[in-house]
């Protein structure tokens, strides 16, 4: 009997633990516990420890080749260099097929995220002028997708799709713009020799994928080498990640209805459905479903998917662990408290009015068009979304400051703005999106 109620128990948590992996906002809650656990444990009487490990040397050797960095900066430079491959995958799917592959479709989006990287950049400039800390303008254009999506997930279904539309596209543009402005504007000491080396392979990768090559390997490890040079060529190495990603095929070998027709049925006979093994013409059958099932997707799509997890459940983690243990003294962050203050009001208010006006002019220009059934108080509410910055925030934050007092600073505005953005836009969604009808509140009862 206590046999049986613990395998229950351990089914139940299973089948908990794979609920939790595939809900939207489990990547937020995850990154929310990460980063809590680096602001306690920076703040704790263990902080000594915390930048033992983050400046740990870690050094990869092959015969007479090495690379070796801290462990923060294999974080940041390296898998970090894997979030920005996803998310140039992301960009390429959503432009060639997805809400940005038309203008109809990319108008609203495109224009709300570019009042919300221009506005924010402006207000911080404006806060900053004349003082130390103004290159840091770049910090409070971005919009963290996992964490504002996580937020809008946890209203449920009172949340209208095309507002979820709007909010990932929006994500998406401002991902690209963010991209943009790390290459152009946070790269330094410019290597040519190496740069020119990355950019012959990624003209490699192009013809590889023009003479229709599907293997998913071959462009992941071109991809590596790719962002090897470019670790050494002054310009950051996570824009690696991206131009590989914008080489991977993103068209199918195989329709949906061709799969159909290529796919094999079982035999329904007495033996296959009670024998604990399979005839070798069924395995057969078996090892003709991988591939039918390999070409009818594309290879950008199956690299996506199967790093999605990946990079919401360990890499973005690991990111907020190192990167958000601020520790929280005024001392340590010198006379530059004013960047704090000038990082949150440019997420905070700079986001939610860039955002909503720009889209605002959009439609009154016709230059856009609002969602059916969508308010403009629906689009302010998750324009204050889109001021949780932190991954990409915190990520700018690293690349503009040296000054450790001034990158303290940057970070807790990072931290202070988006949880302010956090809260205020959940708490005015949950007050202005309707309820439905049927919605009833209930427990769920193990069986």
């Amino acid at each position: 009997m206590q046999e049986m109620v613990s395998k229950r128990v351990i089914q139940a948590s299973r089948r908990r633990f794979h609920q939790f992996l595939e809900n939207d906002a489990s990547g937020g809650i995850l990154l929310i516990v990460c980063t809590i656990a680096a602001l306690l444990w920076a703040n704790s009487a263990f902080h000594a420890s915390y930048e033992h490990l983050w400046h740990t040397e870690i050094a990869l050797k092959v015969g007479s080749f090495e690379v070796g960095m801290h462990l923060l900066h294999w974080v940041n430079d390296g898998l970090m260099a894997i979030f920005f491959f996803v998310v140039g995958l992301e960009i390429k799917r959503e432009v060639i097929a997805g809400e940005l592959s038309s203008m109809r479709k990319a108008a609203l989006p495109a224009l709300g995220a570019l009042g919300g990287m221009v506005l924010p950049a402006l207000l911080f400039s404006a806060l900053t002028i004349g003082k130390d800390g103004a290159q840091g303008w770049g910090i409070p254009m971005a919009t963290d997708i996992a964490f504002s999506l996580g937020i809008l997930s946890l209203l449920g279904k009172r949340v209208p799709l095309s507002l979820k539309i709007f909010l990932v596209a929006l994500a998406i543009v401002d991902d690209l713009g963010a991209i943009m402005v790390i290459a152009i504007f946070y790269s330094s000491n410019l290597q040519l020799e190496y740069l020119m080396q990355a950019f012959a392979l990624i003209s490699l990768l192009l013809i590889i994928n023009w003479m229709k090559v599907r293997k998913p390997w071959v462009y992941v490890v071109i991809g590596t080498i790719v962002w090897y040079f470019f670790l050494k060529s002054g310009i950051h190495a996570t824009i690696a990640g991206v131009l590989v990603a914008f080489t991977v095929p993103v068209r199918r070998n195989l329709m949906t209805n061709e799969f159909n027709e290529h796919v094999e049925k079982f035999n329904m006979c007495d033996d296959c459905a009670t024998s604990y093994t399979l005839p070798d013409q069924e395995i057969h059958k078996l090892d003709n479903l991988k591939r039918q099932i390999k070409l009818v997707q594309s290879p950008a799509q199956r690299i996506e998917h199967m790093m999605h997890k990946m990079v919401n459940y360990f890499i973005m983690p690991a990111f907020a662990l190192g990167n958000a243990g601020v520790v929280l003294d005024g001392g340590n962050m010198g006379p530059y408290g004013y960047l704090s203050l000038s990082v949150a009001l440019a997420l905070f208010v700079g986001k939610a009015l860039g955002i909503t006006l720009l889209s605002w002019g959009g439609v009154k220009l016709g230059l856009a068009e609002l969602p059916q059934n969508i308010k403009w108080s629906h689009m302010f509410g998750v324009a204050i979304l889109g001021g949780l910055g932190f991954t990409m925030s915190l990520f700018i934050s690293n690349l503009a400051y040296f000054d450790l007092s001034m990158l303290n600073a940057a970070k807790l505005g990072v931290l202070g703005g988006s949880l302010v953005a956090g809260v205020v836009g959940y708490l005015l969604l949950s007050k202005i999106l309707p309820r439905p009808k049927n919605e009833e509140f209930s427990y769920p009862v193990e069986p």
